[in-house]
């Protein structure tokens, strides 16, 4: 049987816990923080960050942005990382993509250091989760895995499809959904766009995660 999703409602229950999280680590003299960096000023990511600063005052997060042109030089973004690497009262990094074309992205996500990198794109933060090793996971893909839990929808024994192969999205969740962990223990298939039968594979699934990045690919 068919059951709708309240996202909103379960973003609402994770971020009241955070804020009494966060509430004891500041009666703890921490006040936890985040720095957000945008270049350019692409409409989806300015709509991100929006939202990312909402949730931040809404669980009691210190954030700070860096909003830097289209033009900027992809070193000075390597020196503006580095310098909240270096930041004591910074406690996670996000940088937001994608960024402009002569910037490397790999590079600038390789500078984070490994324990501020909340967005959970450093290769060492990838290989952690890979091996089920404590670290911060990728945003979306742990997001669908507590839509999951909170919705008491089990994972064990299920056959998932994950249409999307990307490393934000759907190659992580595939992952996590394998693993030998609750939500987890599920058989995965992985479709993209050179997968044969895309249908055949989706109507055979319990569990379908739509992660192309593309409206509409997946219909009734």
């Amino acid at each position: 049987m068919e059951k709708i999703i309240d996202g909103k409602q379960i973003a609402k229950d994770i971020r009241a816990e955070l804020a009494l999280e966060t509430a004891k680590l500041k009666a703890q003299n921490i006040v936890p923080g985040l720095a957000v960096v945008l270049v350019g000023s692409d409409p989806a990511s300015i709509s991100y960050v929006t939202g990312k600063k909402r949730a931040c005052e809404e669980v009691g997060i210190f954030s700070k942005s860096f909003e830097l042109p289209e033009d900027t030089a992809e070193k000075e973004v390597l020196d503006l990382v580095e310098k909240l690497n270096n930041d004591d009262s910074i406690h996670g990094i996000l940088v937001q993509l994608p960024l402009p074309k002569q910037i490397d992205e790999l590079k600038i996500i390789n500078a984070i250091n490994p324990t501020k990198d909340v967005d959970g794109f450093h290769p060492i933060s990838l290989g952690n989760m890979m091996i089920g090793a404590e670290t911060f996971l990728p945003c979306t893909p742990n997001g669908i895995l507590k839509l999951l839990e909170r919705t008491d929808v089990v994972t064990e024994g299920a056959e998932v499809v994950v249409v999307g192969r990307s490393n934000i999205v759907g190659a992580p969740v595939a992952n996590m959904l394998f693993k030998k962990a609750t939500p987890g223990n599920s058989t995965v298939t992985i479709c993209h766009t050179r997968t044969k039968n895309l249908k055949e594979h989706c109507l055979r699934a319990d569990i379908l995660i739509a992660a192309a990045g593309r409206a509409n690919m997946i219909t009734a």
